[in-house]
């Protein structure tokens, strides 16, 4: 044996009661689990550890975040390495980097350099890929901290095929798409995900959309739509991705599921309802969340989608004419634009959390309205400027949650959890470093809002289960090495104003393929992470 765990308190994965066992590991693999008062031998290997008080589960896979470029730009990775994780879903809320040509590369860097960097300057990145299975075979070749899936990217399929028009795609543009979507798939993609508050993708309708899901149920594949309302029509946004998925016969997964702004107060029950009655009747759903009550997107996520189409140096244009950009302003304030999800927006909700331009970092950490009253202007003048200065590149977080509603989504029997991690900025939002030690720690440990059993059931076999993972998710015997070793009593997140990985990760050992990733609570220089592609 490689390996042997000594004396440690199991939390297998499937939800049930804790034990006492001895693990073993060899090859990569779970080889012998010998629980406390089994007749037999206690295992041997090459080494033994003692658990001395530490708990014993699968490694934790975030459903949801952002972490595309970091894990190539980064070989560290400490903000999801330390908190646990060991599988990650790339290609989130419909745009990412593969498949494009150089055309579409070009444009998705600009457009998402909020999320992830390696905007048109980054030169730390070599893009030397266009195909789904050229970026996973380039994340193999280089090497990675931990593991990662990819969802198709909707979004950047559409910019693609049809570029950045509010139109419906032809007849030749939509059997482009379903060629670029399968062709993901049989590279090994796990799904397909979607932004439909992000433009271009949200200029595809529901019967362009079936069409796409149609193709990723043929390979077995689930949706994941970032759907059209998180405020007002949230409901009916959400209802809009059930009946969709069901017609196009393809499994849904909700992506960080949640009820946010004034109008949404107290309303979970009213999603859960909807999505028991779905479940009930056969459907095949799941959902994530991350454990926190803000949002955190792009500051030019919030305009309205008609001032994005045709692509970034159009949204600027526009924001540079007085004439477009009060037009914009009375969308946002008065209107409620749809990439504000249909409410109107409230300023003192907006918090910049980084911004591109180093010379525009005093706006970190202050709401919108902050910097507007500091300046003796209105909002809309203070966020304009921004987004011109800033070249459209400022992140925010957006304080429009309810923490009850965050609470009674994640009991659900769907729930996994998932970080929405945007590691960009000088102030990320807490849940790129936190999620996993603040579900372990302040919702299962100190509130009880589920049991650690529980919790960690949501954390690894439920995702494993979602994409299909045969040998992944559970202690047990025959099931991969990746597994994490923490001590349940300290878990804790990581502070809100952090800016790098926490300096003591809330895991004391983390292993990836039977190699060990975090070692006595620190990062190692082992590379274990493989892409995990969709097998047939």
């Amino acid at each position: 044996m490689d390996l042997v765990i000594r004396d440690v308190r199991v939390i297998d994965g499937t939800g049930g009661a804790s034990y006492r066992a001895d693990v073993a590991l060899d090859g990569g693999r779970i080889t012998g689990i010998r629980r406390e008062g089994d007749s037999g031998p206690r295992p041997t290997g090459r080494r033994t550890l003692e658990a001395d008080g530490l708990a014993l589960s699968p490694g934790f896979v975030d459903m949801h975040e952002h972490s595309d470029l970091a894990l190539l730009r980064e070989a560290d990775h400490s903000a999801k390495a330390a908190q646990g994780v060991t599988l990650e879903v790339l290609g989130q809320d419909g745009l990412s980097y593969a498949p494009v040509d150089d055309r579409t590369l070009a444009e998705v860097r600009r457009a998402i350099t909020g999320w992830n960097g390696g905007g048109p300057g980054d030169t730390a990145i070599d893009f030397d890929w266009r195909t789904v299975g050229e970026y996973l075979d380039r994340l193999d070749r280089q090497g990675i901290a931990v593991n990662a899936a990819y969802l198709v990217p909707q979004g950047t399929v559409r910019m693609y095929a049809t570029g950045w028009e509010d139109r419906p795609a032809t007849p030749a543009e939509l059997t482009r798409m379903k060629q670029l979507v399968a062709e993901g798939m049989e590279q090994g993609a796990v799904g397909m995900s979607s932004g439909l508050t992000y433009t271009p993708g949200m200029y595809a309708d529901d019967a362009e959309l079936t069409e796409l899901c149609r193709v990723v149920a043929r390979y077995d594949g689930y949706y994941c739509p970032h759907h059209r309302s998180y405020g007002a029509g949230a409901l009916a946004a959400y209802e809009e991705m059930v009946t969709l998925t069901r017609n196009a016969g393809c499994a849904l997964h909700l992506a960080h599921a949640t009820m946010n702004f004034g109008v949404n107060k107290g309303r979970a029950p009213d999603l859960l309802a909807l999505l028991d009655k779905a479940l009930d009747e056969g459907a095949d759903i799941s959902l994530d969340t991350y454990p926190y009550t803000p949002g955190c997107t792009t500051l030019v996520a919030m305009l309205p989608s008609w001032a994005s189409e045709g692509g970034p140096e159009a949204v600027l244009a526009r924001l540079r004419d007085d004439e477009s950009a009060e037009r914009i302003r009375h969308h946002m304030e008065a209107v409620g634009s749809d990439g504000c999800h249909g409410v109107p927006i409230e300023w003192d909700t907006i918090e910049i959390s980084g911004v591109s331009d180093p010379g525009l970092a005093s706006c970190v950490g202050k709401t919108i309205a902050e910097s507007a009253a500091q300046r003796g202007e209105a909002p809309w003048v203070t966020a304009r400027r921004l987004l011109i200065d800033d070249n459209l590149g400022s992140t925010i977080l957006q304080h429009v949650g309810h923490e009850e509603n965050v609470r009674q989504i994640m009991r659900h029997r769907v729930h996994t959890g998932g970080s929405d991690g945007i590691l960009q900025g000088y102030k990320p939002h807490p849940r790129a470093y936190g999620t996993f030690p603040h579900y372990l720690g302040h919702y299962a440990r100190d509130l009880g809002v589920l049991t650690l059993e529980e919790t960690v059931a949501h954390l690894t076999s439920r995702p494993a289960a979602r994409l299909r993972l045969p040998d992944r998710g559970l202690v047990r015997e025959g099931y991969r090495a990746d597994l994490v070793l923490f001590d349940p009593s300290t878990s804790r997140r990581a502070p809100p104003s952090r800016l790098r990985a926490p300096s003591r990760p809330a895991s004391q050992l983390v292993l990836v393929d039977g190699r060990f990733v975090i070692e006595d609570g620190r990062r190692t220089d082992v590379l274990a992470g493989r892409s995990v592609r969709r097998t047939t």
